[in-house]
């Protein structure tokens, strides 16, 4: 596979008055092209500080970060924002949706900043929510905003799709719908997926798992089999 992204002596340092501290302490990694990616380590292992840097939303305070080949540590504002904007899709815990816009319109919000969007009808039916288009946040469950959110982020058509905690909130039912929908946009549409999550079983799911550990990467393991997940037992 060809890589996507690769990071090298990576680390993450937080100052607040006299007191610094180093959140990330020299990671190395690379992502391939199309694979899903799950990342597991317990609160304050630094899995979302890591994922911003991926994702653009923070820079790293050393070292260094190329995507397909270029640099992304070392771009301006303007570039990053670009980088966010065109090849990057954001999937939050918390939904993030628009209250008084339509679940068609939230999704629609994206494609107008696209390069290259997809269907908004298309991806409301591949993550199963087309029948809700004209329904407002309000009148949707909790896994159905998620599905929204991911369909927002996915429209854009980017090539690498970021989730922290996609499942956090939901119960088991409405997890498995939602990890369904991830494990569909990555292997309908090839889409690089990461995942940060707290529940070791979702791992299961995933080509690659990333461990953190205080700040560092602990270790890699591979999945041979990737599990569908409807046969994870939560």
């Amino acid at each position: 596979m060809d890589v996507l992204m690769e990071g090298t002596n990576i680390r993450k340092r937080y100052r607040t008055g006299e007191v610094e501290v180093e959140v990330l302490k020299g990671i190395d990694f690379q992502i391939f092209q199309g694979e899903f990616i799950v990342i597991l380590g317990q609160s304050g292992s630094g899995k979302t500080t890591l994922l911003n840097i991926i994702g653009g939303m923070t820079q790293a305070s050393s070292g260094e970060l190329n995507y397909k080949g270029q640099p992304i540590h070392s771009i301006d504002d303007q570039q990053l924002t670009l980088y966010r904007r065109n090849e990057v899709g954001f999937v939050f815990q918390n939904y993030n949706l628009m209250p008084n816009l339509t679940t068609y319109e939230n999704v629609k919000l994206a494609v107008e900043i696209a390069q290259n969007p997809l269907s908004v009808s298309d991806v409301l039916r591949e993550v199963g929510i087309e029948e809700w288009s004209d329904h407002f946040p309000s009148q949707l469950s909790g896994g159905q905003q998620q599905r929204v959110a991911i369909a927002r982020a996915i429209v854009k058509n980017p090539e690498l799709l970021l989730c922290d905690e996609p499942t956090g909130a939901l119960d088991i039912q409405t997890g498995v719908q939602v990890l369904k929908a991830l494990q569909k946009l990555n292997r309908v549409y090839h889409k690089t997926v990461m995942i940060i999550t707290h529940n070791a079983e979702i791992a299961k799911m995933a080509n690659r798992v990333f461990y953190l550990k205080d700040g560092l990467l602990d270790c890699v393991k591979v999945n041979e089999n990737p599990l569908d997940p409807e046969d994870i037992s939560w």
